[in-house]
């Protein structure tokens, strides 16, 4: 039996995006051994995937830590991989590639651009199609790249949802990374009353922040949903977004989730990049983009979200 790696560290929407591809890897190599590394935040839910076989953690120091380096080349080295499909194309994983792991079948952007084609031209192109190309060209069939299927993650969240509602509830995730505060509408507050105003109590206001963002999320006027006063996990998030009636979101990893549930909501976009550029739209989870999100009202949120709950 072979040992297939796939390198995806991260972010939360990139690997929940990836796991249409990881899929398709799977069932093309149905009597190998697939192996993912990934980052720390990812290792317990990828631990579940029934299209994996086994998570390896890739702590990411700084390259000159060369001491993690070579401890990670040798644990790499045992398993003798024959391919290694690289959905993460990083500066990082290209290095990888060069001193990790040389002797294996390797799978990457450089490695399906077109005679003359440019990774930064490639790199324009919606995610997802990117990811099609990129496994076609290495032989794998395509079934599931772009139709993501994450039931498996689901988990028993019942009971939590009955603490914090009695009835069919919006799921708001007003919060994005501190290195993309260009992504953040700063109207969640005032989007929230006015929610409250119209719809009274046929619909509870849930947000499920991250673990750095449950203080700021008190302020928020909605019901914060924690497990034992913590973040929920990522299984529990996907759950309790595939149980909500709408979700209004950032462009941040719970929006892709979204996309791939087929969750009615709306994702709002300012300039930093474009819904079709990240492959996050559905048949129910729409975009809003405006220039400069600063500038999007909340009236114009709240008129969306009308028109496209029912």
């Amino acid at each position: 039996m072979s040992n297939i790696l796939i390198i995806k560290h991260g972010s939360l929407g990139d690997l929940i995006q990836a796991n249409g591809a990881i899929q398709d890897i799977k069932n093309t190599f149905k009597n190998s051994k697939i192996l993912l590394l990934t980052s720390k935040d990812f290792v317990n839910m990828m631990s579940d995937c029934p299209y994996i076989d086994g998570v390896i953690e890739d702590k990411r120091p700084p390259r000159w830590n060369l001491i993690y380096l070579l401890n990670l080349k040798k644990l790499l080295s045992r398993y003798n991989f024959t391919h290694v499909f690289d959905l993460q194309n990083s500066n990082r994983t290209k290095f990888y590639r060069k001193y990790l792991l040389p002797n294996s079948i390797w799978s990457s952007t450089e490695t399906t651009l077109e005679k003359g084609e440019k990774k930064k031209d490639f790199d324009n192109h919606p995610v997802l199609d990117r990811m099609e190309v990129q496994l076609k060209k290495s032989g794998i069939k395509i079934n599931n790249t772009k139709q993501i299927d994450l039931s498996w993650a689901f988990v028993d969240i019942d009971r939590l949802i009955k603490q914090y509602a009695n009835n069919e509830f919006f799921l708001i995730f007003p919060f994005c990374s501190k290195k993309h505060l260009n992504k953040k509408w700063p109207f969640f507050k005032e989007l929230i009353k006015k929610i409250k105003i119209e719809y009274k109590n046929k619909y509870t206001v849930l947000i499920a922040p991250g673990p750095a963002e449950i203080e700021e999320s008190r302020d928020l006027n909605a019901k914060v949903v924690l497990q034992n006063d913590k973040a929920l996990d990522i299984n529990q998030l996907i759950t309790i977004i595939n149980k909500s009636k709408f979700v209004i979101t950032n462009d941040t990893g719970p929006a892709h989730i979204c996309s791939h549930l087929k969750k009615k909501g709306l994702v709002l976009f300012g300039s930093h990049t474009t819904p079709e550029k990240v492959s996050i739209e559905s048949t129910e989870l729409k975009a809003i983009t405006v220039n400069n999100l600063t500038d999007l009202s909340v009236d114009t949120v709240f008129n969306e979200l009308k028109k496209n709950l029912n």
